[in-house]
């Protein structure tokens, strides 16, 4: 049965793990819970960021014998419920970690937060609202 409680991990390429962990980790403050320490042939490249103690994480990976382009769409987004108005110094931090600010594709999450593309193009909703506010716009 999948409930609050049931772990989850979200998986994609990166072309840059290293650029990707200063996003993540220095940028967003997720910490970082594991990650390949050196190459080893015929493995994949990983780095896991989370909240610590959460039951989610985030995976990236890089394969370096057969490296998959990142293709982001503009509907490929991460977003985090801050439940509060998006920090600017948040915001300048993500920006000098490798971020840049777009526009939303969905007006929605303009309305409600602030859109930064990653490093690779993958995008990261900062929404002020929380998770509920947004459950009860979709019941």
């Amino acid at each position: 049965m999948i409930d609050s409680t049931t772990p989850i991990r979200v998986a994609r390429p990166s072309r840059d793990l290293a650029a990707a962990e200063r996003f993540y980790r220095d940028g967003l403050g997720l910490t970082v819970l594991w990650q390949t320490t050196e190459r080893v042939p015929g493995e994949h490249d990983l780095l896991m960021l989370g909240p610590t103690g959460g039951t989610w994480h985030f995976e990236l990976t890089h394969d370096p014998d057969h490296p998959p382009e990142p293709a982001p769409t503009v509907d490929d987004l991460f977003v985090v419920y801050l439940g509060k108005p998006v920090d600017e110094a948040l915001i300048d931090r993500l920006a000098a970690a490798g971020g840049t600010r777009v526009p939303a594709h969905n007006p929605y999450w303009d309305e409600h937060g602030v859109t930064i593309a990653d490093p690779d193009g993958y995008r990261l909703v900062l929404c002020s609202r929380t998770w509920a506010q947004q459950a009860s716009d979709i019941s």
